[in-house]
């Protein structure tokens, strides 16, 4: 049985925080950006539990409220998750590899997470002229169209689009949990895949969807997925949560 927050003994870090009280920031951005720090700095792991709002204000002798709000902070930034009747936990980071093919629910799992969707829509749809160009098909054409949230844990990680042609995925609702293991069944899996990454702002409705600040940034990501015939058999749309998401590319001379 894991020890809960309340029990778990404050790392020396958090124990080495000094308020500034002539500073200019609140006490409570004092103390987020402190933690924060640690939390960059890899004293905590994903999914480590934070002492509790309790523990930080009789360990730091500040208030309460000091230490909610400045848990607030971190929760809005992305860094820490609350979870309901449990505490705070470290969120997840997923690092993904540039140079192998590898579905969300794969990547997720292999880290140790538990992959998760909540569905916004699935359902068969003309294919728009962006799409007709991304997979080649002809005007007319009708697509699977998939759009969720993609979890980890729990926490949202990304928001999903994928458009897949309907003689490849007839039945959208066939995909419950990872697109590729549902195409992998059929025998129509990418072998190969080209993916454009940048970034981009928020607007209001995706940073409602990531659960993010308006205006954060975020890494928008489309890939487009060929059979080894060459067939592009998958276009997806993803916007990532930055603070969630590392991508790496081993290069070599």
């Amino acid at each position: 049985m894991k020890p809960s927050p309340e029990s778990r003994p404050m790392k020396d870090a958090v124990l080495a925080f000094k308020p500034d009280p002539r500073g200019s920031s609140p006490l409570y951005l004092q103390l987020a950006q402190k933690l924060a720090q640690i939390i960059r700095d890899g004293h905590y792991k994903a999914e480590e539990a934070l002492p509790s709002e309790r523990t930080l204000s009789d360990a730091l002798h500040i208030s309460r409220v000091t230490a909610r709000k400045a848990i607030d902070q971190l929760v809005d930034q992305g860094l820490i998750v609350r979870k309901r009747g449990s505490g705070n936990y470290i969120a997840p980071k997923l690092e993904q590899p540039l140079s192998r093919l590898t579905s969300f629910s794969e990547e997720l799992r292999q880290r140790g997470y538990t992959p998760g969707s909540r569905w916004l829509s699935r359902a068969v749809t003309l294919a728009l002229p962006d799409e007709q160009l991304s997979l080649g098909l002809s005007p007319g054409t009708r697509v699977a169209r998939l759009e969720r949230l993609r979890l980890a844990d729990d926490a949202v990680m990304a928001y999903e689009v994928s458009v897949i042609p309907e003689s490849v995925l007839p039945n959208p609702l066939a995909v419950d949990g990872s697109l590729y293991e549902c195409l992998t069944a059929s025998g129509k899996a990418p072998a190969r895949a080209l993916q454009h990454i940048r970034a981009l702002n928020a607007d209001e409705k995706l940073a409602e969807r990531l659960e993010v600040p308006t205006g954060q940034a975020v890494l928008f990501i489309t890939r487009v997925g060929y059979l080894e015939t060459g067939q592009a058999v998958e276009l997806t749309h993803s916007y990532c949560r930055s603070d969630y998401y590392d991508f790496v590319a081993e290069m070599r001379r």
